[in-house]
């Protein structure tokens, strides 16, 4: 959800690649529905480990900042970073997985977890370059 949001609120302003501490593939239903609703699509998105990432020759150096939302992301992005010059910043995110009886239940922890990093996002980087579009 962090990777599709932000290119959608910055756009071509910033390069993010969005990794995990473990590759499942296929991005949850639940997460694509709730992005689906801000415009973000995330259907095709594909995700992928810090393993992978390295395998595939991306260069950890070449990046300025680590969002890690998960205490277990936290501790793999500092072990690896450990020789580079880079930040790594720890966001608590709900993990909304699991959570609700329900489908509307399990909807509203997502798109509670999705709120939240739109709204660390924007603290952070400011309102994007949709909002000012619509603004101006």
């Amino acid at each position: 959800m962090a990777e599709g949001i932000m290119k959608k609120l910055y756009g071509t302003q910033c390069y993010i690649q969005s990794v995990g501490v473990k590759n499942d593939l296929e991005i949850d239903g639940f997460s694509v529905a709730v992005c689906q609703e801000l415009g973000v699509e995330l259907s095709r998105h594909r995700s992928r480990s810090f393993d992978e990432m390295e395998d595939w020759g991306d260069d950890l150096s070449s990046f300025d900042l680590v969002l890690a939302l998960s205490p277990a992301s936290q501790r793999r992005a500092l072990d690896l970073t450990r020789f580079y010059h880079l930040d790594v910043e720890y966001w608590p995110i709900l993990d909304p997985t699991g959570l609700g009886d329900s489908r509307e239940a399990r909807l509203a922890s997502y798109r509670q977890a999705r709120d939240q990093i739109r709204d660390r996002l924007i603290a952070r980087w400011g309102p994007g370059i949709e909002e000012e579009d619509e603004h101006a």
